[in-house]
């Protein structure tokens, strides 16, 4: 079940309407309601894993109350060490088991030493990233004295499993969404009109502009042997618009229908092709995880590693963007994705300009040319990344960039779909990337609730809309982060 499905849609009008018409004098009930519609939500996927989620959850509700009573240091650090075995042992299981096998078996043949060892048949758990993550964050918090454990287990359950963020996020952090589910929701008319705007626009991102993008990408990545680097330039860049669109255009259907319910959740994206440097993009891209690693891996490491000055900083950067590759999955593709963002770093260490934040121009044009090229620079980097990111192994990623580097940079483009398809996905990617330049000091896109007149309002509604059902591919591509 996906947001952009009927079986959504009719999941969500359902428990919709038993949540504000039926529910709404009890929050206890509301509570529940959201624990057995998030659980109905994560089933339809595969019931199996069910048991996985509700078993992770109630280990460490269970461990955030013990951890809070431990009596001594001893005590406590052991709790949590056990907690932290449990969330990354399980990840470690059904995410890199393979990889290590793989690895380890590859490393000895390199030797000439052949290892028969089997690959086991495991089946990745659907969000299980997004919420073990959750879960880390709450016992360390408590262990550090940040939060107070939940001692109500309804919510801690609704907290992890929360539907609208349970497979692809954003992480939020105990102290955001858990005292929301405290408090009496109650329904907000604006709230909610401004939320359902802002799945239309989600919508238009990934049906339109992400699933297009992908009828032109994917070809390229798949015949890049016989394509000039001209072509190859452009699959770079329809792939880096795709992941983009896609994955924030989810997250603007979670945020909307986290607003239809009385919730706000985690920002996870800030116009991120609008930064001017590689550190300005990180504070906009996939905002949730970097603060997550930023706050449990980057800083504790920046502490250990200050006596060695900017190169003690370049290792803690090294190490975290490494981390947010690996949380991607079990390929070397990912590390090597996570070496070449820390590698970007580096410059702005030595300069001192990493942490300068340099907001964008109020204006409805560039501050300056300089501005222009710096985000155009920074584009280019991450394009140019996506590469590795997109490939499926290292020695796909190494020819890509051998092809494309290339004299037939100059040659004309050849692109295996129709040139209908590709002006119209052009034109597409232009409308949302003004819409949002245009809105890049408003929370979204496509906040467009101060328009004055109505007309005005209904008239954009009306186009997206249109363009959902005219330009969506028939066959459309499943969410990028699901696989995560």
């Amino acid at each position: 079940m996906v947001f952009n499905s009927v079986e959504f849609a009719v999941f969500f009008t359902g428990f919709f309407l038993l949540y504000w018409f039926v529910f709404n004098r009890y929050l206890k009930q509301q509570n529940l309601l959201i624990l057995i519609g998030s659980y109905v939500f994560y089933a339809w996927w595969d019931w199996r894993f069910l048991l996985l989620l509700a078993a992770s959850t109630a280990f460490n509700y269970y461990l955030g109350i013990h951890i809070k009573k431990a009596e001594t240091f001893t005590r406590r650090r052991f709790l949590l060490y056990l907690g932290l075995l449990q969330a990354l042992g399980t990840l470690l299981y059904f995410k890199y088991f393979n990889f290590f096998i793989e690895s380890f078996t590859r490393g000895f043949s390199a030797f000439d030493l052949n290892i028969d060892v089997h690959l086991v048949n495991i089946i990745l758990p659907l969000g299980i990233s997004f919420y073990t993550f959750r879960t880390v964050s709450y016992i360390i918090d408590i262990y550090n004295g940040k939060t107070q454990p939940t001692t109500n287990w309804v919510i801690f359950f609704a907290y992890v499993a929360f539907f609208p963020t349970l497979i692809s996020g954003p992480i939020d952090r105990v102290g955001l969404l858990i005292p929301q589910f405290e408090t009496k929701r109650v329904f907000n008319y604006e709230n909610a009109v401004d939320g359902m705007r802002q799945i239309l626009w989600g919508f238009f991102k990934k049906m339109v502009v992400a699933n297009n993008c992908a009828l032109i990408a994917n070809p390229v990545f798949d015949r890049y042997h016989d394509l000039p680097a001209s072509t190859l330039v452009l699959g770079a860049f329809f792939y880096t618009i795709q992941i983009y669109a896609d994955f924030s255009g989810y997250t603007d259907m979670a945020t909307g229908f986290s607003r239809l319910l009385g919730f706000n959740i985690t920002k996870n994206f800030n116009y991120p092709f609008f930064a001017r440097n590689i550190a300005d993009y990180w504070r906009r891209w996939h905002m949730s995880l970097t603060s997550w690693v930023t706050d449990y891996v980057f800083l504790p490491l920046t502490i250990r590693f200050r006596d060695y000055g900017k190169i003690g900083l370049v290792m803690a950067i090294m190490i975290n963007l490494i981390v947010v590759g690996i949380w991607h999955g079990a390929n070397w593709t990912f590390i090597l994705y996570g070496v070449l963002h820390g590698l970007y770093f580096i410059p702005l260490i030595i300069k001192g300009t990493m942490n300068k934040k340099k907001k964008a121009g109020i204006a409805s044009s560039f501050q300056s040319f300089s501005e222009l090229k710096n985000i155009l620079l920074t584009f280019l980097l991450v394009m140019f990344t996506n590469v590795v990111f997109r490939a499926r192994n290292i020695t796909e990623a190494f020819n890509y960039y051998m092809s494309l580097f290339s004299k037939t940079i100059i040659a004309k483009p050849v692109l295996a779909t129709d040139a209908t398809i590709v002006i119209t996905t052009i034109v597409c990617i232009v409308v949302m990337l003004s819409i949002e330049w245009i809105h890049r000091e408003k929370s979204y896109g496509f906040q467009i609730g101060y328009f004055k007149k109505p007309v005005l309002r209904w008239a954009l509604y009306l186009v997206l809309i249109t363009s959902i059902f005219c330009f969506s591919p028939a066959e459309g591509s499943q969410f990028i982060y699901f696989q995560f």
